[in-house]
């Protein structure tokens, strides 16, 4: 018998070289409310707790990132269109690696955060 479950991934972890710079590019592209918990062998600046009604949670660490281009892909939602997402973060100070990419169900596009990770911005409407 195969495990089946509605998510396989129980959460996200990505390394930042400066946590608070990290937490307030976040903040200022997707909206999200940036938690600081200490209580942890690291600090860590989360997106949203995790709980079992509403799914995944993710966040930001101190960490060594991938070298650019290396890494992994994250892709988060975040309010308004793909070009509003993109002024943001260049104005954050990311980079927009991508036009908006169509999907059946929205749109994205690539960019890399402060410390080149690779992130997806997916448009939440």
């Amino acid at each position: 018998m195969a495990y089946d479950t509605p998510n396989y991934l129980v959460w996200g972890e990505l390394p930042v070289t400066d946590l608070d710079q990290a937490a307030a590019f976040y903040s200022a592209v997707i909206g999200a409310k940036m938690m600081i918990d200490e209580n942890g062998p690291n600090p860590m600046a989360i997106f949203r707790p995790f709980s079992e009604e509403e799914g995944i949670a993710m966040h930001l660490y101190p960490g060594k990132p991938a070298p650019r281009g290396t890494g992994p892909t994250l892709h988060l939602a975040a309010e308004g269109t793909a070009e509003d997402i993109m002024k943001r973060v260049e104005t954050a100070g990311g980079t927009v690696l991508s036009d908006p990419i169509p999907l059946p169900v929205g749109r994205f596009f690539y960019a890399e955060d402060l410390d080149g990770n690779s992130i997806g911005f997916y448009e939440a409407g």
